[in-house]
């Protein structure tokens, strides 16, 4: 079989590359998500927006850390 360790670190550097990527996503929707809720359900004390971007950066974080710690787990 071909157990070539540039190949390893090669997939290793892609994953690294795509975290950043998802936690744009991530974040991005429950924005997008939260304005939505603002402008469908107005009112003077809920910040729909503001709660659902904290909700996406703590999901956005836990998916980081799930994945590095797979990384290393294949180490």
């Amino acid at each position: 079989m071909d157990n070539n360790p540039n190949k390893k670190r090669a997939n290793k550097w892609l994953a690294l590359i795509n975290i950043p990527i998802q936690m744009g996503a991530i974040i991005f929707l429950f924005s997008y998500f939260g304005d939505w809720l603002d402008e469908k359900y107005p009112h003077p004390k809920v910040y729909y927006s503001k709660i659902s971007v904290m909700v996406g950066v703590a999901l956005a974080l836990y998916n980081v850390i799930r994945q590095v710690n797979e990384i290393n787990k294949t180490q």
